[in-house]
């Protein structure tokens, strides 16, 4: 079995030096320096034969060996070229390895066709096959990623990452408290969320200012099968989160004054027994998935 690599400060200022790099903060370039975390996120992630991996952020290829050891397939996506060039000579003894050098994301909304059918692609050989996301996330993309992930054609089974520590208390946030909104309600709606561990800066190099946390997200087929357009609840939950002060009709009105009348959005509330002077933030992810249903249904019926 190859011998993993031991990602110390001493190591990465090393390899730096030698091929002239400098990490890149606009790319959130923090790497794990604890080689028991990088051990963690593997271990949670629980990896095995049939596990096709996508790990965004490959940087020096240290989580990336791991990862390789223990599953089926890894696909692992780089922005920078020279960190490309540079785990390109970490992993080149991994026939299970596959590296992309591009930015993950089209746009904040969607992955890289590419990305999408190399997953395609390695799902396609190997026999019940499912789809891991693990990854020490950039902090730049992690939110849109996590969110789009779960938007995209290809269901993943779960997703292990390290994010910030905000970003991670928003996810498995309560109703009624500063951290729950949309993100909230989007995660816990499809999957069952925990964190894992939390981190302090002195766990990357360079120290990033924040908290860090490794969060794991069990995707949930039974939440999922209850949602029947995610698209439109996706839309809808970031609708009524847009001013989240504002009291519920105020809300409504103003996120589909281009398809209900007033008079049909109060309709609709009135028929369920809505609180107009309620705010979004008092809402559970089920509530909230109703009152979407209700919505679309009311904008099917109007036409």
């Amino acid at each position: 079995m190859p011998k993993f690599q031991n990602q110390t400060i001493s190591f990465l200022t090393k390899r730096f030096r030698e091929v002239g790099l400098r990490p890149v903060s606009k790319h959130g370039q923090n790497f794990l320096i604890d080689m028991n975390l990088l051990d963690m996120i593997v271990s949670s992630a629980d990896l095995g034969p049939q596990d096709v991996v996508l790990e965004i952020g490959t940087g020096t290829g240290s989580l990336t060996t791991r990862m390789a050891a223990a599953a089926g397939h890894v696909i692992t996506v780089e922005i920078d070229e020279h960190l490309f060039t540079l785990a390109s000579e970490e992993l080149f003894e991994f026939d299970n390895v596959t590296m992309l050098q591009f930015d993950v994301l089209k746009n904040k909304n969607a992955f890289r066709p590419e990305v999408m059918e190399t997953i395609k692609e390695k799902l396609a050989e190997i026999p019940d096959s499912r789809l891991k996301l693990v990854a020490n996330l950039p902090y730049n993309v992690a939110t849109p990623i996590l969110s789009n992930l779960l938007r995209s054609e290809i269901t993943p089974f779960s997703m292990t990452v390290t994010i910030q520590k905000e970003v991670a208390e928003r996810i498995i946030a309560v109703p009624s408290t500063k951290d729950y909104g949309a993100l909230s309600i989007w995660m816990q709606s499809q999957c069952r969320c925990e964190i894992v561990r939390i981190m302090g800066p002195g766990v990357f190099w360079p120290r990033p200012k924040i908290d860090s946390a490794i969060i794991h997200l069990q995707v949930d087929d039974e939440l999922r099968g209850r949602i029947p357009d995610r698209e439109f609840f996706h839309h809808f939950t970031r609708a009524i989160f847009f001013h989240r002060r504002k009291f519920l009709r105020s809300v409504l009105m103003s996120a589909f004054k281009e398809q209900l009348t007033k008079t049909q959005v109060d309709e609709v509330i009135a028929e369920n027994g809505l609180q107009p002077d309620a705010r979004a933030e008092q809402f559970t992810p089920d509530e909230v998935l109703a009152m979407s249903e209700m919505f679309r249904l009311k904008l099917q019926a109007v036409g």
